[in-house]
């Protein structure tokens, strides 16, 4: 992963296109904006390939408003701890964040006493990426396919062991759906980091990993049986999607912009044009693609918010009904 993200870092060059530098309030009585820096709070540790596109958006943001876009990483509760700084900063667009699968689906149902509302507290801006989640075993195992996997699970006493990054996270909550779309017995078993997991898989220990389609990318020593995406990834045609082979599952690991509730429309409107821009730069696009995320869909504001309601209710839902929850 460290070589991902060294890759994705020194790639990732957006063309910034001309625009009028600062943007009238709605009600023209407002100052310009921004009329300040702009801080970017961010829920993933630096290093990481959402630290790296965040990084391309403010370096954009910069290009292109007049103020400079500083990006603040505050990871920690699965993206919850930033996410909560985004929702109490004053919505005069000043204060942004990014939102994704963990800090707005997945870690209002598993942790305990989330303080904000996923929907009602953000002003929800742009889907900037979706990875979707993988399920791989060992490149030289019997396994060869979803049905072989499935199968296999179960007809082996106490089911099959898979590994994700983590207790509490997308992945743990897309085995449980996975078990519960299957029939089969399935054994969590999370660890460290999707990377970690497929090592383990690799190694023989457990049987499968189940996390981002870009932890797992390129590893030649595992063999991916399916993609939990709407269609196939272009840079992967050879793998089926859960849906081909059955299953009607759809987990992705999204990431998006957002800042705090009430965030003026022409505000959002701005950094929405700005942030598709970023994120469909043929540049940036290249390497999002070659690390596994699926093309970008161009959402709307309502669209993006629609989506992440959608999320927010599927993931949460299904950690519920299987009950996880994250380490305290």
């Amino acid at each position: 992963m460290r070589r991902r993200s060294m890759v994705l870092t020194a790639s990732l060059a957006v063309l910034a296109a001309p625009f009028p530098r600062g943007l009238r309030a709605q009600d023209g009585a407002t100052a310009a904006w921004p009329a300040r820096p702009i801080r970017l709070v961010l829920p993933f540790p630096p290093g990481a390939s959402p630290d790296a596109i965040g990084r391309r958006v403010a370096e954009r943001l910069t290009a292109n408003l007049g103020q400079t876009a500083t990006v603040e990483n505050r990871p920690g509760a699965g993206g919850t701890i930033g996410a909560d700084l985004v929702a109490k900063a004053p919505p005069d667009g000043h204060a942004l964040g990014f939102s994704s699968t963990a800090s707005h689906a997945v870690g209002p149902a598993v942790h305990r006493a989330v303080p904000y509302d996923p929907l009602r507290d953000f002003t929800h801006i742009a889907l900037l990426a979706e990875f979707p989640l993988a399920l791989a075993v060992a490149a030289d195992g019997p396994i060869r396919s979803l049905p072989d996997f499935l199968a296999a699970a179960r007809r082996t006493p106490g089911g099959l062991r898979v590994g994700t990054p983590g207790n509490g996270t997308a992945a743990h909550v897309g085995v449980e759906m996975i078990r519960a779309a299957a029939g089969a017995e399935i054994v969590h078993a999370p660890f460290s980091g999707g990377a970690a997991a497929a090592m383990e898989t690799v190694a023989g220990r457990i049987e499968a990993s189940f996390s981002g389609l870009g932890e797992v990318a390129g590893n030649d020593r595992v063999r991916l049986l399916a993609l939990a995406a709407r269609e196939r990834v272009p840079g992967w045609p050879a793998v089926p999607t859960f849906r081909e082979e059955g299953l009607d599952l759809v987990a992705t690991a999204w990431f998006g912009l957002c800042g705090p509730a009430g965030l003026p429309a022409a505000v959002a409107d701005r950094l929405h044009r700005e942030a598709q821009a970023a994120a469909t730069a043929p540049e940036v696009a290249a390497v999002l693609a070659w690390l596994g995320s699926a093309p970008n869909r161009g959402l709307s504001r309502a669209e993006t918010t629609a989506f992440v309601a959608a999320e927010a209710k599927r993931w949460g839902d299904a950690a519920r009904a299987a009950g996880v929850q994250a380490q305290p």
